[in-house]
């Protein structure tokens, strides 16, 4: 069993920035692709980054330029930082692990994102 807990949400305003975190337990951590999601009100989840384990990441085009996910493997943690943030990135941001030789993935209980404009 996994669990993931996030934090680092709150209200913003267009233009400024947060740091998400995502701390995960179990030992397998390491091995694990790890990504961001969010689902905006009314809409469905998307993916908005991901990173492999040696570290090779990928963004949402939107997200391009603006986030950057990055996983210290020694703390179980992933972070997004996101910056220039636009009202439309509000939404709630939920942390995704998944690996790519054993099936399963888990979720975090979501993290509410508010960028005010």
């Amino acid at each position: 069993q996994v669990q993931l807990v996030e934090s680092g949400g709150g209200l913003v305003q267009a233009g400024g920035s947060l740091r998400l975190s995502c701390a995960a337990s179990g030992k397998i951590f390491s091995n694990a692709i790890m990504g961001w999601y969010r689902q905006p009100p009314g809409k469905q989840r998307e993916l908005v980054a991901s990173i492999t384990p040696g570290g090779t990441a990928n963004y949402v085009d939107s997200g391009k330029g603006r986030f950057t996910i990055s996983r210290d493997n020694a703390k179980n943690t992933v972070y997004l930082q996101m910056n220039s943030l636009k009202s439309e990135d509000t939404a709630v941001y939920y942390c995704n692990i998944r690996w790519t030789f054993i099936s399963g993935t888990y979720w975090g209980q979501g993290t509410q994102v508010t960028v005010s404009s």
